[in-house]
């Protein structure tokens, strides 16, 4: 929690994994959170499987597997299309990746995991500033297991 205590909120891009993970972060601070396919029914009645949102002007895809750019899922790419946010956050393969779709003129970022089970061997989190409808600011939290 340390990593984001001068954050706003925080966003989950799924893998949860369980209730009292969503509890914790919630109880701490603001949390925008979308299920993965290891979640269960609990948690997908909690928080959704997309989130769309502005802050400010700046817009907001997030949801769970999404691919990436060139390589989008076609119910993403279309939904990507259609809402033209500025920045699309996806989990599922554990793996941190931040690349720019030029072709959409999206910033993409999957944040990787921070969870302490699956098969990834680096904990990872970002956090980031939105201002003036620009990111910056870019921090990248690596720790092994």
């Amino acid at each position: 929690m340390h990593f984001f205590e001068n954050c706003n909120e925080i966003w989950h891009a799924g893998d949860i994994g369980d209730i009292s993970v969503l509890d914790t972060l919630e109880s701490k601070i603001k949390t925008r959170a979308v299920y993965g396919n290891i979640d269960n029914h609990e948690i997908r009645l909690t928080v959704p499987e997309f989130q769309i949102f502005k802050i400010g002007e700046y817009k907001v895809v997030m949801t769970h597997i999404g691919g990436y750019p060139n390589k989008y899922a076609s119910k993403i790419k279309a939904l990507l299309q259609k809402e033209k946010p500025n920045l699309f956050i996806s989990g599922h393969s554990h793996i941190l990746k931040v690349i720019n779709d030029h072709n959409l003129n999206i910033l993409h970022v999957n944040p990787g995991a921070y969870g302490k089970s699956g098969f990834h061997k680096i904990r990872t989190a970002v956090r980031f500033n939105i201002s003036n409808n620009k990111i910056s600011d870019f921090e990248i939290l690596e720790i092994k297991r």
